[in-house]
Parts: structure tokens; C-alpha cells; sequence
């Protein structure tokens, strides 16, 4: 059985296509799952657009965010059963014996590959998954928005794992893209007063960030330095780019907090005297593991989190450039993706 794939198949710009893709088999720790919904993230438009940093096993099935259901297991499957509600974790690859693995840690494993880039993802109809990467959906919990759980945990490590932030805490978040805008919504959930910095071209974004009841800012120099004037106490650097991190060294507060969420493959073309002046600490932010997902499903489920402002459109299999381009404009923050529709 084939079934059309959204295929990243060169590194040049503009090379993916719809094919066809045969129905994966599945290894004897696997599942087979039918998929219902998947997010198109904003790694997938820059393998699109090829400007990406990772290195790509082409060709490849794009698509990491993603959820469905069981349809079939493998031999040593005993947990799991035809038919369970599922969203799964991208590390589709990983050295169980690696020390930061041992540690729980395997989204830090150097060896770790994930879907849609380094193994075929679930832009598609079938795709096998390592039963370890498993979670369950319950059924209050829509497949379209059990798909955005992964950009959930990314802005949930981000912010609640890796960054010091206290109640009443004043937090910019810099770039208000799908990471960008989560994370503001989970800083909102600890406590803190946000503000996402962004473009005069952001106004549909900045549209979606205000309904999480935060501040949306075009120059944040004056809202960084109300209070005693020294700057906001963390800064969640989400933009795509290098140069975003003078702002947040620049908008930081001494003895401040910066978390760097946001890929950026450029060098950085400044210097960092002003990070080692003010003392301020820089810390990188990079994917999730199990614990994290766990808690995501319940705060998504409860609608503590809610990620239906986010979702901008659902979109057939053979509506995927429509999708990819609407969020590469900027028109809607996030775009799902129905492999069932055409």
C-alpha cells in the first residue's frame, strides 16, 4: 500500500514534492500509526527553503508533530494495542547506552536522530514509531491540537526547566513565532508579566500572542526598563537568527537570565563583553523528554494551556504548499496538516 508523502528529497531550495510512500514496516519494538493530524513546524519550512543548520537524510518525509492511532504493533509491544490515541516524541533514534540517555536525557544525545529530518516523519498516511516515544491522548484532547504537544514541550523546557523565572518576574519574549508565542503562554502560567517582541509585519501573530494575555512590542527598550530602569529579569530568545541575542544581552537586566530557544546558523558578528559585565547568564534550550510531555498532555487536555489560538488552519495532504507558505508569510502562526484529506 502507497500512500502520498510530503518529501524534503534535495538540500536546495524548494525541493519538496508530494510522492508516493510505501506503508513502512515495523521493527518488533514498533507500532504502525495512522496518522490524523500533524504541525508543520518551523524546521520543516526551513528544510523547505533550505536554510536550515542539521544535517538531513535525503530523501526524507517531513513532519515531527504529530498524532494518531494505533494500527497495528510490534512483537514485543506489550503496553499498547491497535487502536489507542497517540502523540509521540520525535527522537526516533537514540543510543539507549549513551550517558546523557542513561541519564533520562536523551533528547541531549549526540547520536540522536529525529523524525522528518533524520528518519521519514508523518507527513503521510503510516509511519512507524519506537513504542518508547509513545504517549497517550485522551479523548477530550482533539487530534489537531494533541499534534502541537511537541512545540508545546519545547517552549515547556524552555521556560519552565531551563530558565529561572519567579512570579511577578518581568520576561521578553523576543520573536513571536509558534515557539515564541508558547513560551510567553507558559511564562503567563508561572506567573510572570510577558511581553513577545516582534516586526511591524507581525500583526496576525501579535494578534494570536494578545489572546494569552500578553504584551505585544515593536521596540521593547521602554517596557524593558519600567521599574528601576536596570532591565527585565529573563529574556527567551525564540527568533530564528544569531544577531537576536545583542538585543537580549542589551534588554537584560544585570545578573539577569537568558534563554537562547531559537536556531540561528549565522555567526554572531559582536561581542559578548556585555554578557561577562552584567554577569548575566546564558542558557541554551534544545527539544524534551519523557516527564515534560507528560505533564504537556495534562495541561493541554485540562486546557491550562490552550493551543487553539495558535492553530490558524487544518489543511489536506495535497494543501501542503498553501500551509507551508501561509506560515512562511506570516499569515497564521501554525498550520496542521490532515494526511486523511486531500
Amino acid at each position: 500500500m502507497k500512500s502520498p508523502a510530503i518529501v524534503n528529497f534535495a538540500p536546495d531550495p524548494g525541493s519538496v514534492e508530494i510522492r508516493e510512500f510505501q506503508r513502512p514496516t515495523i521493527g518488533t519494538d514498533d507500532v504502525l500509526v495512522e496518522v490524523a493530524a500533524v504541525g508543520v513546524c518551523g524546521s520543516d519550512l526551513h528544510q523547505w527553503t533550505a536554510t536550515h543548520s542539521w544535517p538531513v537524510n535525503y530523501p526524507v518525509v517531513l513532519g515531527h508533530e504529530f498524532a494518531g492511532t494505533i494500527v497495528e504493533t510490534g512483537a514485543n509491544v506489550a503496553s499498547w494495542r491497535e487502536g489507542d490515541r497517540i502523540a509521540s516524541e520525535t527522537a526516533a533514534i537514540i543510543d539507549v547506552d549513551n550517558p546523557m540517555s542513561r541519564r533520562g536525557l536523551y533528547n541531549l544525545d549526540p547520536t540522536r536522530k529525529g523524525f522528518g529530518y533524520g528518519v521519514d516523519g508523518a507527513m503521510t498516511r503510516f509511519v512507524r514509531v519506537p513504542s518508547r516515544c509513545l504517549h497517550r491522548v485522551p479523548d477530550a484532547l482533539a487530534f489537531e491540537h494533541a499534534a502541537v504537544t511537541e512545540p508545546c514541550c519545547v517552549a515547556y523546557n524552555a521556560v519552565v526547566k531551563n530558565s529561572r523565572i519567579e512570579p511577578g518576574d518581568r520576561v521578553l519574549v523576543i520573536g513571536p513565532g509558534t515557539i515564541g508565542i508558547l513560551c510567553a503562554a507558559v511564562a503567563k502560567l508561572v506567573g510572570a508579566d510577558v511581553a513577545v517582541l516582534g516586526l511591524e509585519s507581525d500583526t496576525h501573530r501579535f494578534a494570536v500572542a494578545q489572546k494569552y494575555g500578553v504584551t505585544t512590542l515593536t521596540d521593547a527598550s521602554e517596557w524593558a526598563r519600567q521599574g528601576d530602569g536596570l532591565g527585565v529579569d529573563v529574556v527567551i530568545d525564540a527568533a530564528g537568527v544569531s544577531s537576536t541575542l545583542q538585543l537580549a544581552i542589551e534588554l537584560v537586566r544585570p545578573a539577569g537570565w537568558i534563554t537562547k530557544v531559537g536556531w540561528g546558523p549565522k555567526p554572531l558578528g559582536f561581542s559578548i563583553d556585555p554578557l561577562v559585565q552584567k554577569n548575566v547568564t546564558l542558557q541554551g534550550s534544545f527539544s524534551h523528554n519523557w516527564p515534560i510531555w507528560e505533564r504537556v498532555i495534562s495541561l493541554l487536555t485540562s486546557k491550562q494551556l490552550d493551543v487553539q489560538p495558535i492553530v490558524g488552519g487544518t489543511f489536506g495532504i495535497g494543501q501542503w504548499q498553501q500551509a507551508f507558505e501561509r506560515m512562511h508569510h506570516g499569515e497564521i502562526v501554525k498550520s496542521v496538516i490532515l494526511p486523511g484529506q486531500e
